[in-house]
């Protein structure tokens, strides 16, 4: 599986978020999108005006953090501000079969994503209807929480159900947890502070990517 970096506009200047785009852009391969709604979890983000105005030629991979993706105008909102895929949440309050064959219908990549204290099985009746998986490795609402390794279980027995499939993990993602994540199987790693807090954000990455086993 190839391994992508998507580094999470959460922890990027919001006032010049372009900038911080642009400078990530060339050497990365997912741009990673995180919504809250202030329900689901407390914190609220950005709104889909300011994603649409980001340019990149980046996939913008958009994680909605929201109780209802579908109801509440999450899924078309961001469509309209170029989402390449969008992951909802298993949690989430919508049924997530409808908003699954609504993703597939608009041509947009399908992702289905768990908490960390949710069991794997509650995606059984969705794997093979996603292209991808993602695995909090934080409890979901703030950047720059400390990684959570009991998720990398998860991880490991997801990789065996779905040898091909796209796991990505999200929160505590650094150059000393990045390696424990690729072992597990996991092959896209989202990381916020790891990048954006650093001055030099094209090291940052390269130290991910020197990390992985």
């Amino acid at each position: 599986m190839q391994s992508k970096i998507a580094p999470s506009i959460l922890s990027a200047k919001r006032e010049i978020l372009q900038k911080e785009v642009s400078e990530i852009e060339p050497y990365v391969e997912l741009l990673h999108v995180d919504i809250m709604d202030g329900k689901f979890v407390p914190p609220t983000t950005f709104r889909p005006e300011e994603i649409k105005a980001v340019k990149t030629k980046l996939p913008k991979d958009v994680h909605l953090m929201v109780e209802h993706p579908l109801k509440d105008g999450f899924i078309d909102a961001y469509i309209d501000a170029g989402a390449a895929s969008i992951t909802i949440h298993a949690e989430a309050k919508d049924d997530i079969k409808t908003c699954l064959a609504y993703l597939k219908k608009k041509g947009i990549k399908r992702a289905i994503s768990i908490n960390p204290p949710t069991p794997l099985s509650k995606l059984s009746p969705y794997l093979d209807e996603v292209d991808m998986v993602l695995i909090m490795s934080v409890n979901p609402g703030w950047a720059g929480q400390s990684f959570i390794s009991e998720v990398l279980e998860k991880v490991s027995a997801l990789r065996k159900l779905k040898p091909n499939l796209d796991i990505e993990i999200d929160g505590g993602i650094s150059k000393d947890t990045i390696k424990q994540a690729a072992e597990a199987g996991a092959n896209v790693f989202v990381a916020g502070n790891a990048i954006f807090n650093k001055p030099d954000r094209k090291k940052a990455i390269e130290d991910l990517r020197n990390a992985l086993p």
